[in-house]
């Protein structure tokens, strides 16, 4: 039987603390113990990027980090990006392209291409793509998540503004 641990960490802002099991994952901590569910629990091997959660700043696998780890961390979930401006604007072009068709990979999709285009002054098509591959998606084919993250980024960058929701769709 494992041992039971109290964590404190910052999540979304503010300070958490509670007891966790020394094996529990941080993914299965976010959902069972503090009840925030847009991380999923996928492969729990790290591949599929379901349990994509922001770690002092960077994406990480919370199925590969067990809770206690996180003691001391500043974690962000999809929760705690609601009012982010660039999360805000990846959340209505995903949804103006199809690209979050199941929704299963959909939080992980969006951390992830959220921390790119943090990363990026002008991404491109190839860079997206390859920065995004490390999440599974089963559903579309990627091509509407590469174009969702490429057009919320030219409305951050002020360049071609939101296209409304019928172009968007057809062109994905």
């Amino acid at each position: 039987m494992d041992s039971v641990f109290p964590i404190t960490l910052t999540l979304n802002g503010r300070t958490v603390t509670h007891d966790a099991p020394q094996r529990m994952t941080l993914a299965d901590f976010l959902r069972q113990t503090v009840g925030l569910t847009a991380t999923h629990i996928g492969c729990e091997h790290g591949v599929c990027g379901a349990c994509t959660v922001y770690v002092d700043g960077r994406i990480a696998r919370g199925c590969l980090m067990f809770a206690i780890q996180a003691e001391g961390c500043d974690i962000r979930t999809l929760e705690g990006l609601a009012d982010d401006e660039r999360m805000q604007a990846l959340q209505k072009h995903f949804h103006a392209r199809n690209a979050l068709q199941c929704g299963f990979c959909t939080s992980g999709m969006l951390l992830t291409a959220h921390q790119y285009l943090g990363s990026q002054e002008e991404p491109s098509r190839e860079e997206a793509r390859e920065y995004l591959s490390g999440n599974y998606c089963r559903c579309t084919g990627y091509q509407a998540i590469v174009e969702a993250t490429l057009a919320a980024s030219d409305e951050l960058a002020g360049k071609a503004g939101c296209k409304d929701e019928e172009a968007g769709r057809a062109e994905a």
